[in-house]
């Protein structure tokens, strides 16, 4: 007598929903409150697009100077035709621009590959570090002929990049430390480790930056000075480090404890159960926390002002603060800056979105 099935029984197909208009609709329009929210809601865009484009183009004034701006309702032009390049590089030499420029494609073309799973490995993270060293030599020059720019002089959307890029890079690893410790059986490190989180965490940036400008050069040897960019750098790992720590420790946290016991069945000591088994784990976990922080970070480089140095809304400021064009461009610098912050968190959280269908860590 045969027992267990050997056919196997046939695929059903998933049953087709009504996706016609009126049931695309229903949810907009399927009660008065909601047909009174949707066409409130749908004014409301028309409104603001329409106001948009007219203020944007219709309104504007494309050509001239600040004078032609004064008489002008919509946006100045002119302004960007002016200023752009201040606004994006800073006080970096004007004849010398085209070496962010290369920095920034090198950047950008490495997160571009970056962006495959598939390509994830020892050999992209030695690519990462040519590719930095590359920038560096670019940006500071002195070698190969190139004309040597302190970076008193850098700035724009080159810096904002740097800052929160590697601030993120080298606050990760800190951070997995830092939650480790905290983890830790140890009394003495877990009290260092609490210790370092909940101080860095209960003060602001600003403070940690204005630390590491005046309090940091005084703790150094006579006549030793430590760039002042290298010092808001070293200040944002710190503090982001912080928060890593704990974005990581939560990741941890949602392990299962079987994880734990079966590592350690297996034989698997503490710190290769944390690199082959928990860590990876864990780490699908943190994307969209981590993700958001560096949008945070990327958008909160603005705070490096306090230490003399100017990111790209600073210098955006800077250009709408040029007596030539003061009290004439208003809202222009700022939508620019906006606009710029948001296209570049728009491609971040699009991103984080994808690795999570990827790891497959979604639940829509």
């Amino acid at each position: 007598m045969q027992l267990v099935k050997a056919e196997l029984a046939p695929r059903m197909e998933r049953p087709r929903e009504n996706l016609g208009p009126r049931a695309a609709l229903a949810p907009y329009f399927g009660t008065i409150p909601n047909a009174i929210v949707t066409i409130a809601c749908v004014a409301l865009i028309a409104l603001l697009v329409h106001r948009s484009i007219q203020w944007l183009f219709v309104d504007a004034v494309f050509s001239g100077g600040p004078a032609a701006c004064k008489t002008g309702r919509g946006a100045c032009w002119p302004f960007f035709s002016d200023k752009l390049r201040f606004m994006v590089f800073g006080f970096y030499p004007y004849d010398e621009q085209w070496r962010p420029i290369t920095a920034l494609m090198l950047f950008f073309g490495a997160c571009g590959i970056s962006m495959s799973p598939a390509l994830w490995g020892r050999r992209l993270l030695a690519g990462w570090g040519v590719m930095l060293v590359a920038a560096f030599v670019l940006m500071r020059g002195g070698v190969f002929g190139l004309v040597s720019v302190p970076t008193s002089q850098w700035g724009g959307l080159p810096l904002s990049f740097m800052l929160s890029f590697i601030g993120l890079a080298g606050a990760f690893p800190l951070g997995i430390m830092l939650a480790l410790a905290r983890a830790s059986k140890l009394p003495v490190i877990r009290v260092i480790a609490i210790a370092f989180i909940e101080l860095v965490r209960g003060v602001p940036l600003i403070s940690i930056l204005f630390m590491a400008s005046v309090m940091l050069p005084l703790f150094m040897p006579s006549g030793v000075t430590i760039d002042k960019l290298l010092r808001a750098q070293i200040a944002i790992i710190l503090f982001a480090a912080a928060y890593v720590a704990e974005i990581v420790r939560g990741g941890l946290q949602a392990i299962p404890k079987g994880q734990y016991e079966a590592s350690a069945a297996m034989g698997l000591h503490y710190w290769q159960m944390m690199r082959l088994i928990v860590l990876p784990q864990a780490i699908k976990i943190m994307i969209p926390p981590l993700v958001t922080l560096f949008i945070g970070f990327f958008q909160d480089t603005t705070l490096v002002v306090i230490v003399g140095l100017l990111d790209f809304l600073d210098t955006v400021r800077s250009s709408m603060r040029d007596p030539q064009w003061q009290g004439i461009v208003v809202l222009e610098g700022y939508v620019f800056a906006a606009s710029v912050y948001l296209f570049f968190s728009t491609i971040m959280g699009a991103y984080s979105r994808f690795l999570e269908r990827h790891f497959r860590m979604g639940h829509d």
